[in-house]
């Protein structure tokens, strides 16, 4: 299977994937955008809502997005030595491989394509389509009559409750999701300078409205009685001894920011086509990991300048909805309104449809390689293995595509992602230990960055990760997804064997 050996180089390849036909087009600016456009979603504009629900007083709120932002950045810093190492399309895949071995390699492609990657692209999509809702009432959520609603509650999948069900069927707002990733999907067919073109401009743009938000709710929007409710010493802190209930409480909450927080490492993946990636590698993935969390940290501190923690379900007003019961979750929405009146729902729509559309041109950039890296090691479908003619995997991008398409019309993203946050929190575990793999399996590698702190800032991300994966297992609201994730991971065991013992005649005819 000559076709699909993998290199094993014990020297860093900076230029040897342009002999595959990649274009080295991203500069340093390009990838630290890549990273930060790729964070940026919605995630931060609406989840800060379903993490004061689980926390008991502002000083959690706060407390769950500085250690995501803390553990970004420790992973982060990991991920740049094996990125300077391995510059290679494919980034976390070629990483495990390299460490662990072409099974644990699988294992994380596998789960990426299934939901990692295109779960999280069909949820984004269909938050477009919903935004896009405010500024056109048409583009309603109300299901087509040639294609309408089917509510299936598979209890495999962890649905107990028929008002968890997926719900097969299109209507306006997921056709505009499906038209977004259309659209989105054929800028990147044209090539990478088209892609980060857009990738940088739109991450600029929602970067600095993010910015601007910010701002103005710690200046104009300053509410005298938020504040006096949020930060005075006891209610700040309120009840914080801790207690089981509440550790395992906070690690629940906290999978609304590590998610607000993923994808950083997105850049890993199209790593073939930075220019300089040795150095630009490491620099992009701390730059970019430590703007966005510092956006995020800020973007808290603004909420609860503006709004109440706590607050009355269905109340009058937003500033009474408060934090917790800010409308279908909308905690930036509620904080411009109080500040610019009505006229703020279409100015938060603008910006998240911006948001949204940015984030998801870095993903399906970006995710595209992994499928290339593996069919290149005949892992994946051959043709996802070959570029076209603009130099990009165009067939891995539209197989793409096609299963995030099914995701949407299916409705099974939402539970996919709760399902993948333990299997996603794995695989970062098991990439950072490669790292201590590789020093001690091949020392003489040349690695062009070390990571600061190892081994202890390394060692410290692991801990906080296997922490967040045990409260995610002791927690009730997330035990059954945890379980799932893992099982999904699992799956892809028999069907690393069979893919390569259906490979074996090929590469025997080859």
């Amino acid at each position: 299977m000559s076709s699909s050996a993998r290199p094993t180089d014990a020297t860093p390849q900076s230029d040897a994937e342009s002999t595959s036909g990649f274009v080295k087009a991203m500069s340093l600016t390009d990838a630290t955008m890549l990273v930060a456009g790729s964070m940026i979603g919605s995630g931060i504009f609406i989840t800060s809502a379903s993490i004061a629900r689980g926390v008991p007083s502002p000083m959690w709120l706060v407390l769950a997005w500085v250690l995501s932002s803390v553990m970004t950045v420790l992973g982060a810093l990991a991920y740049g030595e094996l990125a300077a190492m391995y510059p290679k399309a494919g980034g976390q895949y070629v990483f495990l491989r390299e460490s662990m071995g072409s099974l644990m390699g699988f294992l994380y492609g596998w789960t990426f394509f299934a939901v990692i990657q295109t779960g999280t692209i069909a949820a984004v999509a269909v938050a477009f389509g919903r935004f896009f809702g405010v500024l056109v009432p048409g583009i309603s959520p109300d299901f087509f009559t040639w294609f309408p609603r089917g509510d299936v509650c598979i209890v495999a999948l962890g649905c107990t409750d028929p008002a968890n069900a997926i719900t097969l069927g299109l209507n306006p707002q997921r056709l505009v999701g499906l038209l977004s990733i259309a659209v989105l999907t054929w800028i990147n067919l044209r090539g990478v300078r088209e892609g980060k073109m857009v990738q940088t401009t739109l991450t600029v743009v929602k970067t600095g409205a993010l910015a601007l938000l910010i701002l103005l709710g710690l200046t104009l929007g300053r509410n005298a009685d938020a504040i006096a409710a949020n930060f005075t010493a006891g209610n700040f802190s309120g009840e914080w001894t801790l207690t089981y209930t509440l550790v395992v409480a906070f690690g629940a909450a906290m999978v609304g920011s590590l998610f607000s927080s993923d994808a950083w490492n997105g850049v890993t993946f199209a790593a073939a086509e930075v220019k300089n990636p040795s150095r630009n590698l490491p620099l992009a993935l701390l730059m970019g990991t430590g703007m966005v969390c510092i956006l995020y940290i800020a973007a808290n501190f603004a909420y609860l300048s503006v709004l109440p923690f706590d607050g009355v379900a269905g109340g009058a007003s937003v500033v009474e909805r408060g934090i917790r019961h800010a409308t279908q979750d909308r905690v930036a929405t509620a904080v411009a309104e109080t500040i610019f009146g009505v006229s703020a729902a279409a100015i938060m729509a603008v910006a998240i449809l911006i948001s949204t559309f940015g984030c998801n041109n870095g993903l399906i950039l970006s995710g595209s390689r992994v499928l290339y890296a593996m069919s290149r090691d005949g892992l994946f479908f051959k043709r996802a293995g070959t570029l076209n003619a603009n130099r990009v995997p165009a067939f891995a991008l539209i197989v793409q595509s096609v299963w995030t398409a099914f995701l949407c019309l299916s409705g099974t993203y939402n539970q996919l992602l709760n399902y993948v946050i333990f299997a996603a929190l794995l695989f970062y575990v098991f990439t950072t230990a490669g790292l201590f793999i590789l020093r001690a399996k091949r020392p003489d590698i040349v690695r062009p960055y070390r990571a600061f702190g190892y081994p202890f800032l390394p060692l410290l991300y692991i801990v906080l990760c296997c922490g967040v994966m045990v409260l995610l297992l002791l927690s009730p609201t997330t035990r059954t997804e945890a379980v799932s994730g893992l099982v999904l991971v699992l799956i892809g065991i028999p069907v690393f064997y069979l893919w390569r013992r259906a490979e074996r005649p090929a590469a025997a005819q080859a």
